[in-house]
């Protein structure tokens, strides 16, 4: 794993910080974890020969993945042979967080490129209605001569931004709601809300290129600033959601005292 965070593809690299953040959430929750009844709970020995069978399929097929599935599951199994079911149920978020440790980038092919595919021709059709709008004679005249050019390759899939999304809606979600629709909510809404981010981020290198040549947009591409883009609207999206579902409470209201004749 840290090779691959390290030494890989750099939409892994937020592996690292997960199990910290792991801790600090059940940190938050050692009142409640510490409160259950903890007793030895045999059954668990069931997930872990699976968690062991997983490691041995892993090693037999040479998938690093299944055997750092297989590692987390075996965790899993041991807290709850030690400490029970009920550990296993309280404990069950943040611990599942630890999902977001797999590398997935060297496979994320399937899903990245239909990804990239659907934010090009939102943003193609963006740039045509607005050219169009601007000034179609010229808008048609660059199509001609193609003044700029850019390739949304695999590594500009925008993996990174809908993991780190993906992450922050999840534990957002968690600690701000019980109601399991509404956590639900909140991750299904951190796909969209990529989407929306990456196609601002896209919109900003067409614009330089527009403005200003090319070299324009390559800035605008390889500057640290301008890749935080994507970031701002969805964070700005999962608090307004979060708001928008957020837990209220009614005040009754109180009758009025009588003054005394």
């Amino acid at each position: 794993m840290w090779n691959a965070y390290e030494n890989g593809d750099k939409s892994d690299e937020h592996g690292v910080f997960i199990p910290p953040l792991v801790l600090v959430l059940l940190w938050w929750k050692r009142k409640e974890l510490l409160a259950l009844p903890n007793r030895v709970w045999s059954p668990a020995l069931l997930l872990l020969g699976f968690a062991l069978a997983l490691h041995m399929t892993g090693y037999l097929i040479q998938q690093q993945r299944v055997s750092i599935v297989a590692l987390f599951v075996g965790v899993y199994a041991l807290m709850g042979l030690a400490w029970g079911p009920a550990w296993l149920r309280a404990s069950f978020f943040p611990y599942f967080l630890v999902a977001f440790c797999v590398p997935i980038a060297t496979i994320g092919e399937p899903i990245t490129f239909p990804w990239r595919i659907l934010v090009c021709k939102i943003v193609a059709a963006i740039s045509a209605d607005l050219g169009n709008r601007r000034d179609p004679l010229r808008h048609r005249a660059l199509q001609r001569i193609g003044s700029y050019q850019y390739e949304v390759a695999a590594a500009c899939s925008g993996l990174r931004s809908v993991v780190a999304i993906l992450c922050l809606s999840t534990v957002y979600g968690f600690v701000t709601f019980e109601k399991n629709w509404k956590r639900m909510l909140m991750i299904a809404a951190a796909f969209p809300l990529a989407v929306v981010g990456n196609v601002i981020r896209m919109m900003f290198i067409i614009v330089a290129a527009e403005i200003s040549g090319q070299s324009a947009g390559n800035y605008v591409h390889e500057h640290w600033f301008f890749s935080l883009v994507p970031y701002v609207p969805a964070i700005a999206g999962v608090m307004a959601l979060g708001y928008w579902l957020r837990e209220r409470t009614l005040v009754p209201e109180l009758p009025m005292s009588s003054k005394p004749v």
